[in-house]
C-alpha cells in the first residue's frame, strides 16, 4: 500500500512540491472533461438560467439526463454499475465548472454526490446493481434526507424513527425531514432515522412509497431553481434489504459522506467565484467613468487582484485536497470482511482537510462575489446581471454541508482527540519548537519560510492551549474557532506556495503571476495569523507569563513586510489584460 500524509500532517513537517496536485496537473482527460462540460453549460445551462429559476417543470430532470449522457453523473460510480468510476480529479473538475449554475449545481451534487455515495461506500451488492445504474443515467433522481426542524447541525439528535415490522421484513419509518435538495424531483432518498428511536441508521428509501410526502417548494434566497422541501413519513414501509451498512451505524455513513461533500462545495466555490470575477473584470474594463475604464482606477485595481489571489488560494487548495482523496481511495480495499470500516476510516482521514477547505473556499467565494456586486455598482443589484444570482446563491454554501461555524468546530477538535489517541504527535512538535525558540531565531526572509512561522504559530497556540486548559479546551468554542483559522492559514498558504514552486521548477505558464498572487496572499494572511494567535493567547495566560509568551510569538512572527500594493497592481494588470481569472 502506498505511504500516504497522514491528515493533518501538514502541519508537522515540510511537503514536496512534487507530491500534491495541482491545476497544472491535469492529464488530457482531464481537460477534455472540462472542456465538454464547460461547452454543455454555455450551450445548454447558462441561456436558461432564468427558465430554471423560475422552476420550469421538468426542466431539471431534463438536464440532469443529458449530463447522464455525457457521463457526468457517473463520475464516483464503479463501470461495473453504469459509472464510469473515474478519480476524484474529475469529480472535482466537475463540481469546480458547476459552481457558477446555482441550482443546477444542487440538483447534480444532490443526484450524484451525496445522494449516491452512501450506496457507493456503504452499499451491498444487491443495492449498488439496484439503484447506481438508474442514478448514473437520471433514470431515478436521488436525495439525502438527513436534516430535520430540529436537528441541523446537531444531526444525531433526530427524531424519525424506524421500527421493524412484526413480521421483520419491513422497517416502518415515522417523522419528517427539512430543507431537502431534489426532494420535488427524487424517486429515492437516502434517509436517516434512528431504529427503535435509539439506534440512527441509513436506509434507501423509494419515493414513491406510501406514506411518503412532500411538502410546498420553499421560497429561497438564491438556488431558486432547484427543489428545495420538507419530506414526511407516516407509517411508510422500508424493506429490510434497504438498509444501508448495519444498524446504529448511520453517523458512519452519514459524517464520512460530508466529508466528501465538503470537498466538492469547496469546488462549487471556486467555480463560482471564478465565473464572478469573469464577470468583473469584463465589466471594470468596459465601464467607464470621467472618460477612463474603471479597471483602471487603484480601489477597483486592489479588488481584481485580491479577488485573483484569493481564488488563486482556494483552487491551490481544493485541488491539493483532491489528490490525497484520490490517492486515498485509489490504496482502499473494500473487498474483505471489514471492507466498509476500510472505507470509513479512509475517508476520515482527510476530515480535517475536507473541513478546513470547505469553510476557506466557502468564505472567499463570498468575498468575491460582493465585491463583484461592488464593481458593478447599482448594476450588480439588477437581477439583469448575472453577479447578482451568484450573489444570492453564494450565501447558502456557508451553512449547507455544516455550517462554517460546525467546520472550525470539527477541526481543532479532531486534531486533539488524534493527539491524545497518539495520532498526532502535538508533544513533541512543542518540544521542538522550545528548541527553537529557545535558540537563536532568525528573521523569515522568504514565502516559505513565512508560511512555515503560520504553521508554527499554529503548533505553539495549540500546544499552549492544551497545556492551560487539558481536554476541557472542547468546551471553548472561541478558542477553537480561531485554532480553525490558524490551521486554515497554514494549509492555504503552503498549498498556494508549494503550487507555485511546482510551477517555477517546471518553468510553468504564468510562473511570475503566481508567484505574484502567492506572495501577496502569504504575507496578506500572516497579518490575520498574528492577529489570532495573540487573541487566544491574552485568554490564556496574564502577567509576566503573557509577556514571555508574546516574546515567543515575535520570534516565531519574525518577517520583514513586503509592498503589497505594487503586487497587487502587477496582479490587477494580468487579470485586466485577460479580461478573465487567469493563473
Amino acid at each position: 500500500m502506498t505511504q500516504l500524509p497522514k491528515g493533518g500532517g501538514y502541519l508537522l513537517g515540510s511537503t514536496d512540491p512534487k507530491n500534491i496536485f495541482t491545476p497544472e496537473d491535469f492529464n488530457d482527460e482531464h481537460r477534455m472533461i472540462a472542456e465538454t462540460l464547460s461547452r454543455f453549460l454555455e450551450e445548454r445551462i447558462f441561456p436558461r438560467m432564468e427558465e430554471m429559476d423560475a422552476k420550469q417543470e421538468g426542466l431539471m430532470r431534463e438536464f440532469l439526463v443529458e449530463a447522464g449522457e455525457l457521463g457526468l453523473l457517473g463520475a464516483d460510480i464503479p463501470e461495473e454499475y453504469g459509472g464510469s468510476e473515474i478519480d476524484e480529479i474529475f469529480s472535482t473538475i466537475i463540481a469546480e465548472k458547476l459552481g457558477a449554475t446555482g441550482a443546477f449545481a444542487i440538483g447534480h451534487g444532490g443526484h450524484c454526490g451525496i445522494g449516491n455515495l452512501p450506496i457507493v461506500y456503504f452499499g451491498n451488492e444487491d443495492q449498488k446493481s439496484r439503484y447506481l445504474p438508474n442514478i448514473a443515467t437520471a433514470e431515478k433522481i436521488s436525495a439525502y434526507a438527513l436534516t430535520e426542524p430540529g436537528s441541523g447541525s446537531d444531526a444525531l439528535s433526530a427524531k424519525t424513527k424506524a421500527v421493524l415490522s412484526p413480521d421483520g421484513k419491513h422497517y416502518i419509518l415515522n417523522g419528517d425531514k427539512t430543507f431537502i435538495s431534489n426532494a420535488g424531483i427524487a424517486d429515492m432518498f437516502i434517509v436517516y432515522a434512528k431504529i427503535d428511536g435509539e439506534k440512527f441508521s441509513a436506509f434507501i428509501v423509494d419515493a414513491h412509497t406510501d406514506g411518503l410526502t412532500t411538502g410546498a417548494e420553499e421560497k429561497k434566497m438564491g438556488l431558486k431553481g432547484s427543489s428545495t422541501r420538507s419530506v414526511f413519513f407516516d407509517n411508510v414501509k422500508v424493506p429490510v434489504e434497504n438498509l444501508l451498512y448495519k444498524p446504529g451505524k448511520g453517523h458512519v455513513v452519514a459524517f464520512n459522506i460530508l466529508n466528501i461533500g465538503r470537498h466538492k462545495a469547496a469546488a462549487n466555490s471556486v467555480g463560482a467565484a471564478k465565473y464572478a470575477l469573469d464577470l468583473s473584470a469584463t465589466y471594470a474594463n468596459e465601464r467607464k467613468q470621467f472618460k477612463v475604464p474603471i479597471a483602471q482606477f487603484g480601489m477597483i485595481k486592489e479588488k481584481l487582484a485580491e479577488m485573483a489571489t484569493r481564488i488563486y488560494a482556494a483552487e491551490s487548495t481544493v485541488y491539493r485536497t483532491g489528490g490525497l482523496l484520490t490517492e486515498m481511495i485509489n490504496t482502499l480495499d473494500p473487498s474483505g470482511p471489514d471492507g466498509y470500516k476500510v472505507i470509513a476510516e479512509g475517508i476520515e482521514e482527510y476530515a480535517v482537510e475536507c473541513s478546513l477547505e470547505k469553510v476557506f473556499a466557502t468564505e472567499m467565494e463570498a468575498f468575491v462575489v460582493d465585491e463583484g456586486v461592488q464593481i458593478h455598482g447599482g448594476y450588480g443589484y439588477i437581477a439583469e446581471y448575472p453577479i447578482e444570482r451568484l450573489y444570492r446563491d453564494a450565501r447558502i454554501r456557508r451553512i449547507f454541508e455544516g455550517t462554517n461555524e460546525i467546520n472550525r468546530i470539527i477541526i481543532p477538535t479532531t486534531l486533539f482527540r488524534r493527539a491524545a489517541r497518539g495520532g498526532f504527535p502535538l508533544k513533541d512538535a512543542m518540544k521542538e519548537l522550545k528548541v527553537y525558540l529557545n535558540g537563536e531565531t532568525v528573521a523569515r526572509e522568504n514565502p516559505g519560510d513565512v508560511v512555515q512561522a503560520i504553521k508554527d504559530v499554529f503548533l505553539f497556540v495549540m500546544g499552549v492551549s492544551y497545556e492551560r486548559y487539558g481536554d476541557e479546551i472542547l468546551k471553548q468554542q472561541e478558542i477553537l474557532g480561531r485554532l480553525a483559522d490558524l490551521a486554515i492559514q497554514a494549509y492555504t498558504t503552503e498549498s498556494t506556495w508549494l503550487r507555485t514552486q511546482k510551477t517555477a521548477a517546471a518553468n510553468g505558464q504564468n510562473a511570475k503571476l503566481k508567484t505574484n498572487m502567492a506572495t501577496a496572499f502569504i504575507y496578506t494572511t500572516v497579518e490575520k495569523t498574528s492577529l489570532a494567535a495573540r487573541e487566544i493567547i491574552a485568554t490564556l495566560v496574564t502577567g509576566s507569563e503573557l509577556v514571555n509568551m508574546q516574546s515567543d510569538l515575535n520570534k516565531l512572527l519574525n518577517y520583514t513586510p513586503i509592498d503589497i500594493i505594487s503586487l497587487r497592481q502587477k496582479i490587477a494588470g494580468a487579470i485586466s489584460a485577460a479580461g478573465k481569472y487567469v493563473s
